[in-house]
């Protein structure tokens, strides 16, 4: 079994190689380019150097969202471009899940946070225990202050990774009581390699789906259509304003 996993759902742009349980080859960079100029570049180098044709590969593993929504769609048009290419099967992942894989084997609850904005994070929680990873709360859009308080009320030794860690960790430190900490920086942020050692799983588990029917997973909408809905809803709310004068 051959898997390539692509992970673009936020900052870090990473592609990997999976054989069976070998990890061939992982490609990652944590920098401000776009996902389009990176992605095809860092595939193309990491094939060569290992030696394989994409033909070879039996899924594409991508990370579905929540995310960025440009690197989300970026991702899932490279995923979507090379499984109707080569005719091969698609293995969407939820991004938060991938995240939390990074710490495999912990018995500590594992909280990733990604910075979502307004004052919200993409995040769930997460442990391993004897039947192997659990997904204790699926991924989410909430508030910090929400993820604070249910940890809090949990009283469990947590784990927090992600890009919304140094964006809030001030807030974390000064609200959260419960045993905590941080993960170090090469398991901190996605990485194609741990996204297609879950994508195994699903594989495993017969999840899989075709090119055309794999959709990214954005939980939210993105600010464009959030501040579209707002001016019609101003919009509408001036002309019942504008009736009643009338009338």
């Amino acid at each position: 079994m051959l898997l390539l996993a692509v992970e673009s759902s936020g900052l870090v742009a990473s592609v990997a190689l999976m054989s069976d349980d070998v990890l061939m080859g992982e490609f990652t960079t944590n920098f401000k380019k776009t996902h389009s100029q990176t992605l095809l570049p860092m595939l193309d180098e990491m094939v060569r150097m290992v030696g394989v044709e994409l033909k070879d590969v039996d899924a594409i593993v991508v990370s579905k969202g929540p995310g960025s929504f440009t690197g989300l769609r970026i991702g899932a048009a490279t995923a979507k471009g090379l499984g109707l290419a080569l005719d091969k099967p698609l293995i969407g992942v939820p991004t938060v899940d991938a995240i939390a894989y990074n710490l495999f084997g912990t018995d500590k609850v594992i909280c990733p946070l990604m910075d979502a904005r307004r004052n919200q994070v993409y995040t769930g929680l997460y442990t391993f225990g004897s039947g192997g990873f659990k997904v204790l709360r699926g991924q989410e859009a909430v508030s910090i202050e929400a993820v604070v308080q249910r940890l809090e009320e949990m009283g469990k030794p947590v784990i927090f990774l992600g890009d919304g860690v140094p964006v809030y960790r001030d807030f974390i430190e000064a609200h959260l009581q419960t045993p905590h900490e941080y993960a170090p920086a090469h398991l901190s942020r996605q990485r194609a390699g741990a996204l297609a050692a879950i994508g195994k799983l699903y594989w495993e588990a017969g999840r899989s789906e075709s090119a055309a029917e794999l959709r990214p997973e954005y939980l939210r909408l993105s600010q464009a259509e959030r501040e579209r809905m707002e001016r019609e809803k101003q919009a509408e709310t001036s002309g019942q304003t504008e009736g009643r004068l009338r009338s």
